[in-house]
C-alpha cells in the first residue's frame, strides 16, 4: 500500500485513463493498487484546496475499486450511506476531469447526486438510509424478476441509528437478495483474530463449502426429528465458532449470512470475498470490512477525527490555513454552556455523534458525567433528554438543523406535549455552503413554529446567543435556539448572562417609511441596508425580533402601523417561515399593509458559498435594499 507523504511524488497516470468502472475491470491487481494511490493523490490535492470530507474518502478507496470491479454497475446498484465517502466513486465514474470543481458553485457535489451520474443511485447526505433504500430497490427488482444485484455500503457509526436496524430487521424477514457492506473503521479487533476470520470468511463461503452445507442441511432434514436435532446441534456449534472468532452473531440473529471481518485495504481479499457473495449467497448477506480512516495520508491516519471534514489545508504539514475573524457561533455556544454548567449542576449536554462539530468537546472534558454522545440517533437523543428533564435536569441537545428534522415527532410528542424544559440547540441553521441541499438548515423555523409550548429564538450575534442559551436553560418549558454556521460578528461579549424576557423584540433603529424585520444573521445586513436607504431619502425602522415564537405583537404591530410597509428577511424557506408568521400576526391585528417576504423559495438549494446563496436569494444587503425600494412603490398605508 502506497503511503502518501507528498502526493506529487506519484508518477503514474492510470486515473486519467479511467472513464467508467468498465476501465477498472480491465486492470490487474498491481495496476489497481497503483490506481488507488493516484486516487488518493487526487482526493488530497483537491480537498486541500476546496475543503471536504477527507479521512472517510481515503479510507474506502480499495473498497470502492473492488465493488465496481466485481459488480456490474450501474446495472447492479451501489448505494452509499451518508455519501461523504464517495469521492473515489466519483473519480472512476466519469467525473475525474470535473473533480477540481468539487463542492464549488456550479461544480460537482460532495455527495452522491442522481442528476450527476447514473452511478449515483440515491441523493444522500444523512446517515443510516442505505439499507432501507437498498431493500426497497431489491424488492422492486424481485417483483420485476430482475436479477441485478443491490449493494448497500454503511459505516459502523451509521449502524447506531435505529433506521439501520429497521432495515436489517425487514431484510432478514423478507429474505431478499441483498448485500450489505459494513465499513468498520473503529472496532478494535486484533490482527490475529482478523486474519483468521478473514481466512474463514473467504474460504468457507466459497461455492463448494456453501453447496456442501446446503446438502448436509437437506440430508439431515430428511431424517425426520432425529435429523432436525442433529442439525440444531451443528448450527449451535457453528454459531459458537462464529461468536468466538467474529462479532457476527447479531447479524446472524437478524437472519443475515455474516462474512468477515476482512481487511479493507487488500484488493485480492476484497475481490475474492465480494465474488463469493455475488455468486454463491442466497438471501441477505452482510460483509464486515475493516478499514482505516485517512488511509494513505499520515496526518489523516493519525488524527482521523480532525480530518473527517476539513477546510483548505497545507498538504505537506497537514495543517489548516490560518483563518482570521471572530470566533464561531459553535465555539461561543460550547464555551457558554460550560460557563453556565459550572454554576448550574442541572445542566447536561447531549449530541448525536458530533461533539466537536457542535462545540461540545470542552463540555465533555470538563463535565464527563453530564455529557452524553448517543451516536447517530437524533430521535433517541430527544426522548432521552425528555427523561432527564423529568428528573429535574436541564438537558441541552446540540444537533445540526438539518439533522434535527429526523426527530420532529419526538420534539412534539415527547418534549412539547409534556412541556418539558429541554433546550434544542440547532447549529448550522440557514444555508451552510458547499455541503449542499442535504445539509442546508433552511426548514427549522417552519417545522418548529407550529409546535405548541415551544419557544423559538434566533440571535443577531454571538453575544445574544449567550443570553438566549441562558434564557432557554432557565425557561420552564421547551426552547429552541437556531444559529448559523461560521464566525460571529466580532461583538464584545458580556461577562454576566441574564435571561431575556420571552417574546420581547428589540428596536434597533427608528424609521417612518418601511419596517425591516430581519431574523438572526440577517440583522446586520438589514442595518446596513437601512443605512444605505437613508442616503436615498428612505427612513427604515429595524426591529430584531429575537423570538420567532412567540412574536412581539405589540412592538412589531406598533411599527408596522407607523411605517405602513414591512419587509421580512430570513435565512429559511419562506413557506411557513418567519415572514409567514408576521403575515398571520398582521392579519390577526387587522393591519392591512404591503408586506414583502425575503427568504428561500419552494425548491432545494444547491451547494455554493453562503455569501453566494444569500446574494442569489436576495437576502443580503443589496437584496434587502431592492425589496425596500419595491415595497415603497405601494402606497396603501394602514
Amino acid at each position: 500500500m502506497l503511503m502518501i507523504k507528498d502526493p506529487t511524488d506519484l508518477e503514474y497516470n492510470y486515473l486519467d485513463k479511467i472513464d467508467s468502472p468498465e476501465d477498472v475491470r480491465k486492470l490487474n491487481l498491481l495496476e489497481m493498487d497503483i490506481l488507488a494511490g493516484e486516487i488518493r493523490k487526487k482526493i488530497i490535492e483537491t480537498v486541500s484546496v476546496n475543503g471536504g470530507h477527507l479521512a472517510p474518502c481515503l479510507g474506502v478507496v480499495e473498497l470502492t475499486l473492488a465493488l465496481h470491479y466485481v459488480f456490474n454497475t450501474p446495472d447492479d446498484k451501489l448505494v452509499w450511506d451518508v455519501g461523504h465517502q464517495a469521492y473515489a466513486h466519483k473519480l472512476i465514474t466519469g467525473r475525474n476531469k470535473k473533480f477540481h470543481t468539487l463542492r464549488q458553485y456550479k461544480g460537482i457535489s460532495g455527495f452522491p447526486k442522481r442528476s450527476e451520474s447514473e452511478y449515483d443511485v440515491v441523493e444522500t447526505g444523512h446517515s443510516s438510509t442505505s439499507i432501507s433504500y437498498s431493500l426497497g430497490i431489491a424488492t422492486g427488482k424481485d417483483i420485476k424478476k430482475n436479477k441485478d444485484k443491490v449493494i448497500a455500503v454503511i459505516g459502523d457509526g451509521s449502524m447506531t441509528a435505529g433506521l439501520a436496524f429497521e432495515g436489517l430487521n425487514q431484510a432478514g424477514h423478507v429474505d431478499k437478495d441483498l448485500i450489505v457492506i459494513l465499513n468498520d473503521n473503529e472496532m478494535s479487533i486484533s490482527p490475529n483474530v482478523g486474519a483468521m476470520s478473514s481466512f474463514l470468511s473467504r474460504k468457507l463461503t466459497g461455492k463448494t463449502a456453501i453447496r456442501l452445507k446446503r446438502q448436509l442441511e437437506e440430508g439431515l432434514k430428511s431424517f425426520s426429528s432425529v435429523g432436525e436435532n442433529i442439525l440444531s446441534v451443528l448450527k449451535k456449534s457453528e454459531e459458537s465458532l462464529k461468536s468466538f472468532f467474529t462479532p457476527g452473531m447479531l447479524f446472524e440473529a437478524l437472519k443475515f449470512e455474516y462474512i468477515g471481518p476482512i481487511p479493507g485495504h487488500e484488493l485480492k481479499d476484497l475481490i475474492e470475498t465480494l465474488k463469493n457473495a455475488r455468486d454463491n449467497s442466497r438471501g441477505p448477506v452482510l460483509i464486515h470490512v475493516l478499514t482505516t480512516k485517512g488511509k494513505g495520508y499520515l496526518p489523516a491516519e493519525t488524527n482521523p477525527g480532525d480530518y473527517h471534514g476539513v477546510g483548505p489545508f497545507d498538504i505537506k504539514t497537514g495543517k489548516p490555513y490560518p483563518s482570521s475573524g471572530p470566533p464561531s457561533y459553535t465555539s461561543i455556544f460550547g464555551n457558554t454552556l460550560c460557563k453556565l454548567a459550572r454554576s448550574d449542576k442541572r445542566i447536561t449536554a447531549i449530541t448525536a455523534a458530533m461533539p466537536a462539530g457542535t462545540g461540545l468537546t470542552p463540555f465533555s472534558k470538563e463535565f464527563p458525567a453530564r455529557f452524553f454522545d448517543v451516536g447517530i440517533a437524533e430521535q433517541h437523543a430527544i426522548t432521552f433528554a425528555a427523561g432527564l428533564a423529568m428528573e429535574g435536569l436541564r438537558p441541552v441537545v446540540a444537533v445540526y438543523s438539518s439533522f434535527m428534522q429526523r426527530a420532529l415527532d419526538q420534539i412534539i410528542h415527547d418534549v412539547c406535549i409534556p412541556n418539558l424544559p429541554v433546550t434544542l440547540a440547532l447549529d448550522r441553521a440557514g444555508v451552510v455552503g458547499d455541503d449542499g441541499p442535504t445539509h442546508h438548515g433552511v426548514f427549522d423555523l417552519s417545522f418548529l413554529r407550529f409546535v405548541p409550548n415551544l419557544t423559538v429564538m434566533a440571535p443577531k450575534d454571538e453575544n445574544e446567543l449567550m443570553h438566549m442559551l441562558c434564557t432557554a436553560i432557565n425557561n420552564n418549558g421547551p426552547s429552541a435556539i437556531r444559529y448559523p454556521r461560521g464566525s460571529g460578528e466580532g461583538i464584545t461579549l458580556d461577562k454576566t448572562l441574564t435571561p431575556l424576557e420571552i417574546g420581547k423584540a428589540e428596536l434597533l433603529c427608528e424609521g417612518k417609511d418601511v419596517l425591516l424585520l430581519p431574523v438572526g444573521n440577517r440583522v446586520f445586513p438589514a442595518l446596513e441596508a437601512a443605512s444605505r436607504l437613508k442616503k436615498l431619502g428612505i427612513s427604515a425602522a429595524v426591529i430584531n425580533p429575537r423570538f420567532i415564537k412567540p412574536l412581539d405583537n405589540e412592538l412589531i404591530g406598533k411599527w408596522a402601523k407607523k411605517t405602513g410597509r414591512v419587509v421580512t428577511i430570513e435565512d429559511n424557506v419562506k413557506k411557513a417561515g418567519f415572514g409567514s408568521a408576521v403575515l398571520q400576526m398582521l392579519s390577526e391585528l387587522h393591519i392591512n399593509i404591503p408586506v414583502r417576504l425575503l427568504g428561500y423559495g419552494n425548491k432545494f438549494i444547491e451547494h455554493a458559498s453562503q455569501e453566494t446563496l444569500w446574494k442569489n436569494s436576495g437576502i443580503d444587503t443589496p437584496g434587502i435594499i431592492n425589496a425596500a425600494l419595491e415595497v415603497m412603490q405601494q402606497n396603501n398605508k394602514y
